[in-house]
Parts: C-alpha cells; sequence; structure tokens
C-alpha cells in the first residue's frame, strides 16, 4: 500500500525508518501537540518498539511520511469502535525541518482519501489544539471543516487545553 502526492509519500513503516524518526520526533515542540502517549524524548528503541507494533497491519493504518526518501514524520487512522466504527481519528506529525512546506497537507489529503474511499469511512476527524495554528490551518487546506470547539477537553503538560473538532465526509471529499 503507497498514497504518492506532490509532495510526500505515503506508506507502511519499516524497520529502517527508525533512526530517522528517532531523529525528527525527538523535539518539543512536536510532542506539546501529540497525545501523551507520543513519548518524550523519543528515542531510537521509542522508534522501533512503534514500528514492531505496527508491522503487518492490516489494513495499513500508521503510515510513514516520506520526504526524498527519508521517513520525517508519520501520520495514522485510529478506526472507531461500536457505534462509532465508520469513523476514524487522524494523528500527524512532521519533523521540525519540513514545517511550511506542505507537506501535512498533502499527507491529510492522501490518507483521508484512503480511508474515506479504500478503507470505507465515511467521516474522519481531527482534534487539534486550538494553540496549534499551523496543524489547523493543514487541515482547512485539506478540506476538512471546524465543526466546534470542545472546550477545557485536554491536559498536556499541566496546561488545560481546548481543542477544535475538524472532520472530512465521504460525501463532501473532493480533495
Amino acid at each position: 500500500m503507497e498514497i504518492v502526492t506532490a509532495a510526500c509519500r505515503l506508506r507502511p513503516l519499516a524497520p529502517t525508518d527508525a533512526e530517522s524518526l528517532a531523529r525528527h520526533a525527538n523535539d518539543r515542540g512536536i510532542w506539546l501537540n501529540l497525545r501523551d502517549r507520543f513519548p518524550h524524548p523519543y528515542t531510537l528503541e521509542d522508534a522501533r518498539s512503534y514500528i514492531a507494533h505496527v508491522a503487518g497491519q492490516e489494513p495499513a493504518t500508521s503510515l510513514a511520511i516520506e520526504v526524498d526518501g527519508s521517513a520525517v514524520g508519520g501520520i495514522s487512522l485510529m478506526p472507531g469502535h461500536d457505534i462509532e466504527r465508520v469513523s476514524a481519528e487522524i494523528g500527524y506529525w512532521i519533523g521540525r525541518a519540513y514545517w511550511g512546506r506542505g507537506i501535512a497537507t498533502a499527507a491529510i489529503r492522501g490518507a483521508t482519501g484512503y480511508a474515506l474511499t479504500t478503507l470505507g469511512f465515511r467521516r474522519v476527524f481531527a482534534v487539534p489544539f486550538v494553540r496549534n495554528a499551523a496543524s489547523v490551518r493543514a487541515l482547512e487546506k485539506a478540506g476538512y471543516v471546524r465543526e466546534g470547539v470542545m472546550r477545557r477537553s485536554a491536559v498536556k503538560d499541566g496546561a488545560l487545553l481546548d481543542q477544535y473538532l475538524y472532520a472530512a465526509y465521504d460525501d463532501r471529499w473532493t480533495a
């Protein structure tokens, strides 16, 4: 499984990605905008463990974001369960050296199209922190719609934070 966009390639993670992922992921600025299960500091062992954990996923839902032959980030689709089985949450990160190049937008578009057309989800959603303007902009440029604000819905690094709720839908997807 592979998704090629103008800015990046999305593909399953491989053991050879560990060093690059560890180098790019070990950044407090990235960690501050992700869930706590994403470790900081991010070590080579963390990268190896995560790659082993998602190895052989069928269908693949945790993907490397590759630029110029190197894994510089990750993007995942987390399927809902029970009555929310038609939805998937999308999460992503890009190494700081690649910020501001449209890579996140391209990766979001590619993964969302895959989720809605190939995996059969009806809705893909994201919950970025309100303070994460770059992620919000990437979602909007990728065709996501802001559904609302979830006030005081998360705690990160000891701070109580608001999150936006963004979504893309199968009947509106054109990106």
